[in-house]
């Protein structure tokens, strides 16, 4: 049993064998059986929250996003913390620019439906 189980460990075993199809086959049941029974932590991007278009412009430095006021859950005359409206501002922009964003500065101001929104410049 001992040198069965070290010639799997060191698949030892020809192409086509008894042995290596049991191999492949426990390969093969890994991979699709252990998404189902383990969570990797990886997560479907969700747009859903967004209702109104997002504009985004490229600068020298980043990119400057325009978002409905709508679409971001924080009023605009807040008085919440800087970082917790740069933290809004980014969940809100992540559909489109993706997570790896840095929201650097922002300001309030009126979208091209003449509805109020958020102009935030970020960067990667």
């Amino acid at each position: 049993m001992k040198k069965l189980l070290k010639s799997y460990f060191y698949w030892t075993y020809p192409r086509g064998s008894f042995h290596y199809d049991v191999l492949v086959t426990l390969i093969l049941l890994f991979v699709f059986i252990t998404p189902h029974l383990w969570n990797y932590g990886d997560t479907a991007s969700s747009a859903i929250g967004i209702h109104h278009p997002i504009q985004v412009v490229g600068t020298e430095r980043g990119f400057i996003v325009t978002v409905a006021a709508a679409d971001v859950p924080l009023d605009l005359h807040t008085t919440a913390s800087k970082a917790s409206i740069k933290k809004a501002l980014r969940k809100a922009v992540e559909p489109v620019t993706g997570d790896a964003v840095f929201v650097d500065d922002w300001q309030t101001v009126v979208g091209n439906d003449g509805q109020p929104a958020w102009r935030v410049w970020a960067h990667r």
